[in-house]
């Protein structure tokens, strides 16, 4: 055996995440909730489709499906002046109370006979007001407990939880709502977030090393953060474009395939799940670039996530696009990873919550008005060309973005020459 080998987990990045005496506790509270969350994806929209009036019920599966996550973007300023000030573990243990009493009261009203289509799509939204808040805090509570050097692998570990529950999630939800109906599938999502809430609970007790912070008075103080600083506010300005260009594709893939390809929902469900095996083999990968320039890596991984979709937007055979589509998928993975280290290292620990709330309100209103804009655009110019312009958009973000920090890196350079040419 080589030393390498015998040395092994030990000298993995993910070691010292996994290994930590506090984030060891969490982590299964976490992939818990997040399987219970991708089983929700499926349940959500088959209840509003069983709750919905018949001539109905395209409009109510869309409201359903936003309210499990729009309202967090509300919740980021509604909340932002009690909320700003708190620890990590209490934010997301917070959202993780709110999202289990909400859900838990569907399964209840539908016992009591009263779950209606309007009481459900309440009900989803009221569970989502902390979503912003929740996410912020897992990232700061990273950030309390890991030095810096340990922020990429640790989120990746978050990502990747995320990214294998959206890949088994979906099937098990299937089966589960074949056996027993879409709406105790919502009540085992609740029942996740209650064990979520709990390991937070028990797993991080009231101790020295997770801070404690003074809180002002401002709702809006991640956005004033973010504003004041230019990393922040381009990173920002990045995602928010990439998600957006991204979305038209939630549209477009399935007509494509249906009207461009001639095939079948298997088909779309084979795309997805090539992306979705890409995305969990690039969340694993992504805790070992914590070595890479992190804004660099992030321009490269929105131009070859362009890149990627190329093959599926000029209408290669399934043998080329499909790999392409899994590529990107791979590549796409990284990317929250990466951006979530940089806010960790540009922000102060204090400031963290506030600032990740704020970037998390924006980024969820992006593929929803992506996907909105899909629509009308799918009608107007076809799927597949919707699917070229989508790539062709996200390379060309990529290489303006290069282009921006090249020539800012460039003009500081020449400000630092001056200046020493004075003295």
């Amino acid at each position: 055996m080589s030393p390498d080998v015998a040395r092994f987990p030990r000298t993995s990045p993910y070691w010292p995440v996994v290994s930590h005496p506090l984030l060891r506790h969490v982590l299964p509270g976490l992939a818990v909730s997040a399987l219970g969350d991708g089983m929700a994806v499926v349940a959500v929209t088959w209840l509003a489709i069983q709750l919905a009036p018949q001539d109905q019920r395209g409009l109510w599966i869309a409201l359903a499906v936003a309210a499990y996550a729009l309202p967090s973007a509300a919740g980021t300023v509604i909340f932002g002046r009690w909320l700003r000030g708190r620890g990590g573990a209490q934010l997301a243990g917070w959202d993780a109370i709110l999202r289990a009493t909400a859900l838990a009261a569907i399964p209840i009203a539908h016992l009591a006979g009263m779950l209606t289509i309007g009481l459900y799509v309440v009900l989803l939204a009221a569970s989502a007001l902390l979503h912003s808040w929740g996410s912020a805090g897992r990232f700061t509570l990273i950030a309390e407990l890991l030095p810096e050097r340990h922020h990429l692998p640790a989120n990746a570990v978050l990502t990747t939880i995320s990214g294998f529950a959206t890949i088994v999630g979906p099937p098990l939800a299937g089966i589960l709502i074949g056996w027993a109906g879409p709406v105790w599938v919502i009540a085992i999502d609740a029942a996740t977030f209650a064990v979520l809430a709990l390991t937070y609970r028990l797993a991080l007790p009231a101790t020295g090393t997770i801070q404690r912070y003074e809180r002002t008075a401002s709702r809006t103080a991640g956005f004033a953060v973010i504003r004041r600083q230019p990393a922040l506010l381009g990173l920002l300005v990045l995602s928010l474009w990439f998600f957006f260009f991204f979305g038209p594709v939630y549209v477009a893939m399935p007509i494509h395939i249906t009207d461009d390809r001639h095939a079948s929902a298997t088909l779309l469900g084979v795309y997805y799940t090539a992306f979705g095996v890409g995305g969990l083999v690039g969340g694993v990968v992504a805790g070992h670039l914590r070595r890479w320039p992190l804004r660099a890596t992030t321009i490269g991984i929105v131009i070859g996530f362009g890149v990627a979709m190329l093959p599926l937007g000029l209408g290669a055979p399934v043998g080329l696009s499909l790999p392409g589509f899994a590529l990107a998928g791979l590549i796409w993975a990284p990317y929250m990873s990466v951006s979530m280290a940089l806010f960790q290292r540009t922000a102060s620990t204090e400031q963290l919550p506030a600032v990740l709330a704020a970037n998390g309100a924006v980024l969820v209103l992006a593929v929803p008005l992506g996907t909105m804009v899909g629509g009308p655009l799918v009608g107007a110019i076809g799927a597949r060309p919707t699917l070229l312009l989508c790539a062709v958009a996200i390379v060309t973000l990529g290489l303006v973005a290069a282009g921006v920090r090249v020539a800012r890196r460039n003009a500081q350079g020449s400000g630092a020459t001056e200046v020493s040419a004075r003295h």
